[in-house]
């Protein structure tokens, strides 16, 4: 298939790129090249022909059936919410389904160009059903151009962009085992897969994995990053999340847990600086995610941001956000790079944002700071066999984006008898600091810690967004306390002495425990590190029956898989997200809301209602003079989609 070319003008698109990135002025305007729209994870459209004043008149252009639903029912296995992400190149829409096809379609139309099926499916469901592939990856080295799927059955394979086929050149006839290359294992590779893309760097294809980490025995493998030869599928080198006899930071997995401990992966998306050939790795929380007794130390480089030479592996720096971690406060998001000038000083950084609700901004060359992180004695664990950190990194600047650890000052108010319930159930609770440890169940009569940002934080898979001509980092993230303890497992049943017990739905009558907003997102400008504008996103529990006479403003919305759900897009004037239509309509609507506010104060300037739940990242991209806006969503009953719209013609 030759791809679509088309020559056009059209006036109503703002084009500049004048002060953006490198790495986003590479690609032309209107197209989206890698799942972040760049490799600096701006997930920014440098388009406004949908704008402040026309954002509701949008309509559906377009819709996009997955072909998972043409699986044979007896190889079809249970897939969840639709969340990849379409890219835009040279005029042709690539994306991916649950199952790991990858299809090629028509940008205007949706007419299905050429599809892919690796057939993963036949090696049977990932221990960890539903079926989720988030993305794909895009290369070229300006005369070949690839697409890379890392597939549910441990499958890295290499796309002929035109074609729709395998690369025959590249490893097993375009198939790379993802099994091989390890390391040494004494693991259960049942318990690892591959969702998120890869990203290739240079000649390097750099993939990570998923481990179902709520495991009942110690046995996970470790998350060790690999990379692959973008021609060949050689294996180039492995990075190993969890340092092995003899490398640096081994000793801080002390009494040889370095041999037995796992996770510590990066599951979610990388980013990457093409100029500097460095990538960045935001790694995840090792195993057990909530009793550390059997890895005590720091556990270096668990909860990092690492920095990797991507043409030889070779850390660069990085840095440990949660030493020994036990809050699940892994980096769930890909960080962000952007050029920011701070007092006059020109600085190429990256900021990570976190479920800890802090962002973390380093010059992304050398890994220094940007603003100072102190660190700070946080309260010790009264756990048998367990050993917390006496300090954790407290990023001074700028100022966390959600409320972080809980009191009695905390505690919802919006009425004295509301106040008064919520004070009495938490005399059950342990309330605390941010990094106050959980508890045994039962021990010095609580029930559990409440831990604030919970956790799915805080920043979770979604991440932020930068506009990279004005340096503004727009952060979407939730407020939402866990409930957590550890509890003895059941005789036989594991070998860990303590897992952990959640309790998601805390507070009184059936209300959040803490004070709103329970969703927001957060506007911080990066060269000054100040706060632009914070804004609650969504309608929240303000027509509960016991506040629905408070006439109560947006309160941010709290339903319970809101710490995954899709992020937002940035365009020239807008920032567009959704929101689910149970939690803002009425609980048993099934469709969402597709919505934008203004870029520069947060006010709302429309909305859209979908007949579908959307789940994925928003992303926006031009064709034939037309902007479209495309979401995935569905999924979980076999009706995943892709859904586009437009402006009306």
């Amino acid at each position: 298939m030759n791809r679509l070319a088309i020559v056009f003008v059209f006036p109503t698109l703002l084009l500049s790129c004048s002060s953006e990135t490198e790495e986003q002025a590479a690609a032309p305007t209107g197209e989206w090249r890698h799942a972040g729209g760049n490799h600096s994870s701006a997930k920014y459209a440098a388009l406004d022909q949908i704008n402040l004043t026309n954002f509701a008149d949008l309509e559906i252009a377009w819709r996009w059936d997955s072909i998972d639903s043409r699986i044979p029912q007896d190889l079809h296995y249970p897939t969840g919410d639709y969340r990849a992400v379409p890219l835009l190149i040279d005029g042709v829409m690539y994306t991916n389904t649950n199952h790991g096809q990858v299809v090629a379609l028509h940008p205007a139309t949706g007419e299905e160009l050429w599809a892919f099926d690796p057939e993963s499916y036949l090696l049977g469901p990932p221990l960890f059903s539903p079926a989720q592939t988030r993305g794909i990856e895009y290369w070229t080295d300006g005369e070949i151009e690839r697409l890379f799927v890392a597939t549910l059955g441990k499958q890295l394979v290499s796309i002929d962009i035109d074609t729709g086929q395998p690369d025959p050149g590249f490893g097993d006839d375009g198939f790379v085992d993802l099994k091989s290359n390890f390391g040494k294992l004494e693991f259960e590779m049942n318990n690892i897969t591959h969702g998120a893309p890869p990203i290739a760097v240079g000649s390097s294809v750099i993939v990570g994995s998923k481990i179902y980490d709520y495991t009942m025995n110690n046995r996970s493998p470790p998350g060790h990053v690999r990379a692959f030869d973008a021609y060949t599928g050689e294996f180039k080198w492995r990075f190993n999340t969890i340092p092995q006899q003899g490398e640096a930071f081994n000793e801080t997995w002390e009494d040889g847990s370095w041999r037995t401990a796992g996770n510590t992966n990066v599951w979610t998306f990388m980013s990457a600086d093409d100029e500097a050939g460095i990538v960045y790795l935001p790694v995840s929380t090792p195993t057990n995610d909530y009793w550390g007794g059997y890895r005590l130390g720091e556990n270096v480089y668990a909860e990092s941001l690492v920095a990797l030479d991507a043409e030889t592996g070779e850390r660069l720096w990085h840095f440990q956000t949660v030493h020994h971690g036990l809050w699940d406060y892994d980096i769930a998001s890909a960080p962000n790079l952007v050029n920011i000038v701070v007092d006059g000083k020109p600085i190429k950084a990256v900021a990570q944002v976190s479920k800890t609700g802090w962002t973390y901004v380093f010059d992304r060359i050398s890994g220094e700071p940007v603003w100072p992180i102190e660190e700070r004695a946080v309260p010790p664990s009264n756990v048998p066999g367990e050993r917390t950190h006496p300090t954790q990194p407290h990023p001074t600047w700028p100022l966390p984006f959600e409320r972080q650890g809980i009191s009695e000052d905390d505690l919802i108010d919006f009425t004295p008898e509301i106040n008064a319930a919520a004070r009495e159930m938490t005399q059950d609770f342990v309330l605390g600091p941010i990094f106050t440890p959980p508890v045994v169940a039962g021990s010095d009569g609580k029930l559990a810690t409440i831990f604030l940002p919970g956790a799915g934080g805080g920043a979770n898979f979604p991440g932020a967004n930068i506009d990279p001509e004005t340096n503004i980092l727009y952060v979407p993230s939730h407020t939402r306390p866990y409930a957590m303890s550890l509890v003895q497992p059941p005789a036989g049943t594991s070998d860990w002495p303590y897992v952990i017990q959640v309790q998601r739905n805390v507070g009184p009558f059936g209300l959040p425990l803490v004070k709103p907003p329970y969703r927001r997102i957060t506007a911080i400008d990066l060269n000054t590190g100040e706060h632009v504008w914070q804004i609650p996103f969504g309608k929240g529990p303000s027509n509960h029956p016991a506040l629905a006479h408070l006439n109560l403003p947006d309160l941010g919305s709290v339903f319970s898989d809101v710490s995954s759900e899709g992020g937002i897009l940035i365009t020239k004037s807008l920032v567009v997200s959704h929101l689910a239509q149970k939690d803002e309509i009425a609980p048993d609507a099934e469709g969402s809301i597709l919505v934008a506010f203004d870029k520069t104060s947060g006010e709302k300037v429309g909305e859209i209602l979908v007949d579908k739940r959307l789940h994925g990242p928003v992303m926006s991209y031009a064709y034939a003079g037309r902007q479209y806006i495309a979401v995935a969503g569905g999924g979980r009953r076999n009706d995943a989609e892709l859904i586009v719209f437009a402006l009306p013609q």
